[in-house]
């Protein structure tokens, strides 16, 4: 039975990677989320002409 629980190295630090990228990809998801949210609460002021002809420069 203790030979199902046996894990190699390789098979080991496999398992801590997919463990960091499931925690990392979560926290991208609702970080996204989260600013989409926001963004469509919070209006941003337009921008002025004049600003507008300068970036077109």
């Amino acid at each position: 039975m203790m030979q199902l629980l046996y894990l190699d190295p390789g098979s080991g630090s496999y398992l801590v990677q997919v463990i960091i990228a499931a925690v990392l990809g979560v926290i991208f998801y609702f970080k996204s989320g989260w600013n989409w949210i926001k963004s469509f609460f919070v209006k941003t002021p337009p921008k002025k002409e004049e600003e507008e002809n300068e970036s077109a420069d």
